[in-house]
Parts: C-alpha cells; sequence; structure tokens
C-alpha cells in the first residue's frame, strides 16, 4: 500500500476536527441545525487553512443519510454512508469541484452551468465547488450571475479564494462570505503533538515550536515540513535536525547578538556574524529570528506581568525575558525596526552576510554615547533644566556710568574779509568777539549768526 501523506491523512472528516476556525464551524453548525441554508458560500483566506475541506464537510451535511440510511441534513455526518465515503473519495456524481486557476474560461463555466438544470442523481443536493474563483475571467463571471443569484433549490454553490478582493463585487453580495482565519503557532503545535502521538514519532518540544512558526499560520504546510523533518530525522524529530533542515538561525547565535548590541561589543557582533557564515545559517532567515526576539522583548518591557504567564519550560520565553531586562526600551524599538528594513537591504547587497553585519553595527552607530559612566541621550539641543534644579539668578549690579563729556568741535577759521570800499566799510558795526573754541562740560554752544555780507559792488566799465 502506497504511503499516504499526513496532509491528506489527518484531513478533518468532520466539523468537530476542525481546528483554528471556530467562528466558521459554529456559523455553519447553527444553520445547518436549523435547515437556514444559503444556496452560495464563499470561504476565503490563506493556502492550508481549510476551505477545501470545509467545503467538503458541508457537501457531506447537506446529503448525509445516516448510518441507518434514513438520515437526514446534519450538522455531524456519520461518515459511513454512501454519500459521505464517495464525497471523501473524491467520486461522488453529485458534488463536481472545478478548478478555476486551469479552467478559467467562459465555456467551462458554462459547461458546469449546463448540469444545473439536471436534478441530483443519488444525493440531497448539488453542490458545484469552484476553487481559486478569483482566477475566473470577467466574461466567465458574467455568465454564473444569474444562475448565482437564482439557483434551483437542489442547487448549492461553494467558491474558495485566496484573493477575495479580486472577486467582483457583483459574486460578493449573492453570497455569504466566511473568513477562514491563519493558524497560531500554539493552535499548530498542539495538533502536532496530536497528529505525532497518534503516529508514534518521538519529537523534540523545540523541533515542533520551529516546525509550528515555519508554517506561517497554514496547518497544510505545517504537516508537510514535519513528513519531510521525519525523513530527514530518519523517524525521529530532533531540534538541531529541524533547524539545520529548515536552515533557521540558531536562537542562541541569535540571543548572543542581541546580548552585544545591548551591551555594545561591536566585536562579538562580528565574530558571531561570522559564525554564521561559517555554519551556512541563512541572513534572512536570521533577522526573522531577531525580530521575533525582539517583538517578545519589547511587549514584556511594555507588560511586565506578562513574564509571569509565560511557559516555564520554554528556553525562549526565559531568554527573552533575561534580555529585555538588559536592553532599554527605545533601543529595542530601534533594533526591531532596523532589522525589519533590512531584510530588504540583503538583495541589495552584493553579499548577504556584509549587509547583515552592516544591519547589526548600524544600532552600534546610533547608540548613545557614555559620559563619565553615566549613559546620556544624544540630542541636537540642550534641553533647558527643570525650574526647580536650576540655580538661582544673580541679583542685577547698577553699574556707574561715566559723565557725558561734550567736546564742543572745532570751527573752521573764517576767511580773511576782502577789503571794503571805505565808504562802506565805515558803515558797517563793529566786529563781535568770537565765541570760544571750547565750551565748559554740560554746556551747549550759543548759535551765533553771522552777519551777512553784502555784495561787492560791481566795478564801472
Amino acid at each position: 500500500m502506497s504511503y499516504l501523506v499526513l496532509a491528506r491523512k489527518y484531513r478533518p472528516r468532520n466539523f468537530g476536527e476542525m481546528v483554528g476556525q471556530e467562528h466558521v464551524v459554529q456559523a455553519l453548525t447553527n444553520a445547518l441545525t436549523q435547515q437556514r441554508l444559503h444556496h452560495a458560500y464563499l470561504f476565503t483566506g490563506t493556502r492550508g487553512v481549510g476551505k477545501t475541506t470545509v467545503s467538503r464537510i458541508l457537501a457531506k451535511s447537506l446529503n448525509c443519510q445516516g448510518a441507518d440510511g434514513s438520515g437526514g441534513i446534519t450538522a455531524t455526518p456519520c461518515g459511513v454512508c454512501q454519500a459521505c465515503t464517495e464525497i471523501d473519495a473524491g467520486r461522488f456524481v453529485d458534488y463536481t469541484e472545478l478548478d478555476a486557476a486551469s479552467n478559467r474560461g467562459v465555456d467551462e463555466v458554462q459547461g458546469l452551468l449546463e448540469q444545473a438544470v439536471y436534478k441530483p442523481v443519488q444525493g440531497r443536493f448539488k453542490v458545484f465547488m469552484i476553487d481559486e474563483v478569483h482566477m475566473l475571467t470577467n466574461t466567465a463571471f458574467n455568465a454564473m450571475l444569474k444562475t448565482l443569484e437564482e439557483p434551483p433549490e437542489y442547487l448549492k454553490f461553494v467558491l474558495a479564494t485566496t484573493d477575495p478582493q479580486k472577486v467582483p463585487v457583483t459574486v460578493l453580495s449573492r453570497c455569504l462570505q466566511f473568513n477562514l482565519r491563519p493558524m497560531a503557532p500554539e493552535t499548530v503545535h498542539e495538533h502536532l503533538v496530536r497528529v505525532l502521538g497518534t503516529e508514534q514519532v518521538p519529537a523534540e518540544p523545540g523541533a515542533l515550536r520551529l516546525l509550528a512558526r515555519a508554517a506561517r499560520g497554514s496547518m497544510r504546510d505545517a504537516l508537510s515540513l514535519t513528513d519531510q523533518a521525519i525523513a530527514y530525522g530518519n523517524g525521529t524529530l530532533a531540534e538541531a535536525g529541524v533547524r539545520q533542515m529548515l536552515g533557521s538561525a540558531d536562537r542562541g547565535h541569535v540571543h548572543r547578538l542581541v546580548e552585544a548590541l545591548a551591551q555594545g561589543d561591536g566585536r562579538t557582533v562580528v565574530e558571531t556574524v561570522e559564525a554564521m557564515r561559517d555554519a551556512g545559517l541563512s541572513a534572512a532567515s536570521t533577522l526573522e529570528e531577531m525580530t521575533a526576539v525582539l517583538q517578545a522583548m519589547a511587549v514584556l518591557q511594555a507588560v511586565p506581568a506578562r513574564a509571569a504567564q509565560q511557559d516555564a519550560g520554554d528556553p525562549d520565553a526565559q531568554e527573552a525575558a533575561r534580555l529585555a531586562a538588559l536592553m532599554p526600551a527605545d533601543e529595542t524599538q530601534l533594533l526591531y525596526s532596523m532589522c525589519l528594513h533590512g531584510r530588504a537591504e540583503l538583495g541589495l547587497a552584493p553579499d548577504e552576510y556584509a549587509a547583515l553585519t552592516m544591519v547589526l553595527l548600524r544600532l552600534l552607530a546610533f547608540k548613545p554615547a557614555a559620559e563619565d559612566g553615566a549613559t546620556e541621550k544624544k540630542t541636537l539641543l540642550n534641553p533647558a533644566p527643570p525650574a526647580e534644579a536650576r540655580p538661582p539668578a544673580p541679583a542685577p549690579v547698577a553699574r556707574a556710568e561715566p559723565p557725558a563729556v561734550v567736546v564742543a568741535p572745532q570751527l573752521p577759521e573764517p576767511p580773511a574779509p576782502a577789503p571794503m570800499p571805505a565808504p562802506l566799510a565805515a558803515e558797517l558795526p563793529p566786529p563781535t568777539s568770537a565765541a570760544p573754541a571750547v565750551q565748559a562740560a554740560g554746556q551747549r554752544l550759543p548759535v551765533v549768526d553771522a552777519p551777512r555780507r553784502p555784495a561787492a559792488p560791481t566795478a564801472p566799465a
């Protein structure tokens, strides 16, 4: 018998086996229990979160006949009747799955809609499931609008897409939309523990945490990576082997880098980066791991009470709490921002490890300088000290100003008068005495009107 991969072997068969999508399960369960069924459903979400799985479970719930053949519409399909087993096997005649990524034209959609005029052959409802519906052309969307709005009472549409923004609004308005959320790492970790316990595969907790983080919210990716890790570790899951398989940076290197940056030790930073280069670790995964550690540190610095709520058996959480006490909160935020934007610089540099070194050393360049044993922040302007810390201003001292000395300007000597005729000289008044050249200090110079000089007589012709 051929081997069945974990992602297909442990695909949920009913709503009770679904994990991480409680909001969708509750809505569909209540609708099936109350028989309030819509004619079109749209499931959105990233890859591997259960869109196709929910569609198949919904089809089984609508067509389940019960173990004794007398069942009806139910939220808990039996899984043993003909409809349930054939839908799981993918050969139920009244359940049709169309891959819109490869059948995106109007002809394929019209061929599917031509089957809508015929009633179900074996089941209670016909179910048309269109996967990646956003890949259909505009003509194909327009061709299915009328049938999607008013289908026959025995026909149900189930649409699934990873990009609902590309689905026309006219289609969205005709469907009930359910958004399937990405899986939390804790949810993926718990599911992997159950799966590996059933498979009887020994696994280290650190290895499962690595796989849960590497899945990035997709349960199918987590199970596929687990299959690969089992083959890589020859039947066992060791943390060192999984880390080497994923090419992710060792958290020990990341913790050493963060501690060296907190202490301003550039030599340790450079040596650690060189050691990671020799080990062949990815520079991009190093920055990614650093952002995860710094995010945990920032949370602990903002909410110290979270430290008591963390798992005592998680060494990464304990190390994050220790590093959070070494680095100030503002430096943590600065380093997080640099690591986040530094990932975009790796592809621009000729050597990604040179770019990694520059990203890490950039924090040391902006690290506050220590003066007289105390760390002070660099600022462009020195802030004014508070009023209570300012020294009292000295009282103003009256300054004695010297008396002003007024120096009279030196008046130019008047030119010698021209000789006048004797008759005119006799008529003029006697000349007054000249004004003194320098007056005493503080006295004003008198203004003396100079006598007007008569015009010289013209010589007779």
